[in-house]
């Protein structure tokens, strides 16, 4: 039972004490560059989070039992790149086929998920930090959940300023960065709760 409510726990905390964009800035690039509507937000949202979570369910194993067997874990990093590069081929082939809207309105994006920390930062973290499988399921949950959570909230923030007056010189992404900003002190005031 301890395991399991340290595993919430730690779904809870890695999603919102620790969220990856406001406290540590990885996918900050698609956060501000797709965070602008709530449709494409949440797509982009859930195909990282679906990399994410993939990216854990794969490289944690390819860690524990192909390359430390194997005297090779100083490769992590280049293996984690190309299972990364692999899983978003198939996201992007995936939505291309059932989606060709959403292909086109994610654009570059949809590629950059490759390079987005968020996905190798957990994989990396997951094996560095020693976590066992299940946390670093746990992690890559959570991390999921609450970079899914904040390009929502972001784009429904930006969406609603679009419409309110603002002051010229905050107009556009000086808003944004402030809205980011803002969103990141309140994440914060969750640390300590758990």
């Amino acid at each position: 039972m301890t395991y399991f409510v340290a595993f919430l726990l730690a779904i809870v905390s890695s999603g919102l004490m620790d969220n990856v964009v406001l406290s540590r800035f990885y996918g900050i690039c698609s956060f501000v560059g797709v965070g602008n509507k709530i449709k494409s937000a949440f797509s982009m949202g859930l195909a990282v989070s679906f990399v994410i979570i993939l990216a854990s369910l794969v490289c944690w194993p390819l860690y524990h039992y192909l390359l430390v067997p194997a005297g090779l874990p100083y490769l992590d990093t280049l293996v984690y790149i190309l299972v990364i590069a692999s899983l978003v081929q198939l996201v992007a082939l995936f939505i291309r086929k059932k989606a060709p809207s959403l292909h086109k309105s994610l654009g570059l994006y949809l590629p950059l998920i490759t390079t987005n920390c968020a996905v190798l930062g957990v994989a990396q973290g997951n094996t560095d930090s020693g976590l066992d499988f299940l946390m670093s399921m746990a992690n890559a949950i959570g991390t999921s959940l609450g970079y899914l959570l904040v390009i929502v909230l972001f784009a429904a923030l930006r969406e609603r300023l679009e419409s309110d007056e603002v002051p010229g010189a905050f107009k556009g992404l000086p808003i944004a960065l402030i809205s980011a900003a803002l969103m990141a002190v309140a994440f914060m005031g969750l640390q300590g709760l758990v």
